[in-house]
């Protein structure tokens, strides 16, 4: 974490926070606070757009502080329920309804057309920021779940890479065969991938159900979070996977991702991080989709914001978080900065100028989101309260399996006792 020029997220710390509309006594209007979650690079790029902003901007001042996934959202919490919210918050799809419903972000709504211009974003990106009818969230980026694949590591033991026809049997038993043939000590084939949301969720879509249905219910049952469970149970067993003490090291960010960290050839991430983990890694990685169920099936895949800004209902400086943002991801000189590592812009003006002037690894980014096919299906109906908490349950269910603690048998159903218990709470 880091912080410049100065200065388990609780469903109960959220309520806590109510729509209290409480502005914290030290903020000033020519001063924004900025929080996001991700990695140095992505950091580095954030700074230097927010440098670009004052620039434009004479007397306004904008501190930035970011955090890894696991830290962010406590923070967000906390700060919130405490009166004391950043300004923009990088906000995540699971999390956005949320906040909007507890009255903790801004509508955004009032601002179109005036002092936001997303009229050439994708409409679909917009209403994946909207809530009950309302604008909440500006989405940063498109991007779509990856495999991020360590090339040389492949290269060195002869094996072709995971492509888009892969099914789950084959990844499987490619990653066991990897692992016996890697000359690399303590390498395995792949991260454990078992407590990973995104990918258990890429999987239940190929198999025709859902992480969440559009009435805020659980959609899969006891049955399927078993054979989950079972088949990275299976796959540990063969050595296709990380052991569990050094998979527990990975705090889902990109420096800790098991390709980082040079304890596997393969990591389940985002598109947009390719950027990230090619940063961190000398060795060259690329990116592929999600093993398919079956040969015949379609993917699990879906086109999503990668991230949005939101303005705090606290913000002492509501107009000047809604420039930033409209600077954020209108502006030409920002869009050449952050080029596509928080995803393929949504404004259709900045994408057609930025993608010619895109390194081989952006375009190869651009490229993943915009030809997946048939391995990509509709956006999801939006998660309900409580799914970022039960995101954190399943991958602690996943580490008291992978480290002996239960079964996946016993695992399946106090999962889904303990993920409808969470929805049930709301």
């Amino acid at each position: 974490m880091t912080n410049r020029r100065s200065f388990l997220i609780g469903s109960a710390a959220l309520a806590a926070l109510g729509a209290t509309g409480v502005r914290p006594a030290f903020a000033q209007a020519d001063r924004l606070r900025l929080l996001w979650w991700g990695s140095q690079d992505r950091a580095d790029r954030t700074f230097a757009v927010a440098d670009l902003f004052e620039a434009a901007n004479s007397g306004m001042t904008v501190d930035g502080e970011f955090l890894g996934w696991g830290d962010y959202w406590p923070r967000v919490a906390t700060q919130t329920a405490g009166g004391n919210a950043p300004d923009v918050i990088q906000m995540d799809y699971r999390y956005l309804f949320e906040y909007a419903r507890r009255g903790a972000l801004a509508p955004l709504e009032g601002y179109r057309g005036e002092a936001l211009h997303v009229d050439d974003f994708d409409q679909a990106q917009i209403e994946g920021g909207s809530v009950d009818g309302s604008l909440y969230g500006i989405s940063l980026g498109a991007n779509s779940s990856a495999l991020m694949l360590n090339v040389a590591a492949f290269e060195e033991v002869g094996m072709d890479l995971p492509g888009p026809d892969t099914t789950w049997e084959e990844f499987a038993a490619a990653m066991t065969e990897f692992s016996q043939a890697t000359p690399r000590q303590n390498y395995a084939g792949t991260a454990d991938g078992s407590g990973v949301e995104p990918l258990f969720e890429n999987w239940l879509r190929q198999r025709g159900k859902a992480l969440y249905t559009a009435d805020e219910q659980l959609g899969f049952d006891a049955a399927d979070v078993t054979e989950w469970f079972q088949m990275w149970a299976d796959m540990r067993a063969a050595g296709a996977t990380v052991p569990p003490d050094v998979q527990a090291l990975d705090q889902y960010t990109i420096e800790t991702g098991m390709v980082s960290l040079g304890r596997a050839a393969t990591s389940f991430a985002h598109s947009n991080q390719l950027v990230g983990y090619q940063a961190i890694n000398p060795e060259p990685i690329t990116l592929s989709n999600y093993p398919r169920v079956g040969a015949d099936g379609s993917g699990g895949h879906y086109r999503k914001p990668s991230m949005f800004f939101s303005v705090a209902s606290q913000a002492a400086n509501p107009e000047g978080a809604v420039a930033f943002i409209d600077f954020f991801v209108n502006n030409p000189e920002a869009a050449a900065v952050l080029g596509v590592e928080r995803g393929v812009p949504e404004s259709a003006a900045v994408r057609d100028a930025l993608t010619p002037t895109l390194d081989e690894l952006g375009q190869r980014a651009v490229a993943y989101v915009a030809g997946l096919g048939d391995l990509a299906g509709a956006l999801p109906p939006p998660p309900p309260a409580g799914a970022g908490e039960v995101d954190f349950a399943l991958r602690r269910v996943s580490e008291e399996i992978a480290f002996g603690a239960t079964t996946p048998e016993a695992a399946g159903p106090a999962f889904i006792d303990e993920a409808a218990g969470i929805l049930a709470r709301g």
